[in-house]
């Protein structure tokens, strides 16, 4: 599965990049069916301390799961992200075995 991550006006760290492609690989159990995910950090220009915005999209044959967070830190962020995302793919398996 490819992984593509943007970090939009800043430069990523590899500790933050492989803490998400980690929550990322953890979403492949639930739903075997992703292509490839595209994550898009960014710096929200805000006064509030919860800035930090994170967008994952998967890739699913048919369809796509797309989520979008914002928290004090990327990992918080991330972690929310994914939560979402797994909600969101569990669904789209009931729906594919209902079928």
């Amino acid at each position: 599965m490819n992984i593509k991550i943007t970090a939009l006006h800043f430069k990523a760290d590899q500790k933050l990049e492989s803490f998400i492609a980690e929550k990322i690989e953890k979403l492949t159990k639930i739903h075997d069916g992703i292509i490839g995910t595209e994550v898009t950090l960014k710096l929200e220009n805000t006064e509030k301390p919860e800035n930090k915005t994170v967008e994952i999209r998967a890739k699913i044959r048919g369809n796509d799961a797309m989520a979008s967070k914002t928290a004090k830190t990327f990992e918080e962020a991330a972690d929310e992200v994914a939560e979402a995302l797994r909600k969101q793919l569990l669904k789209i398996k009931e729906k594919e075995r209902g079928l």
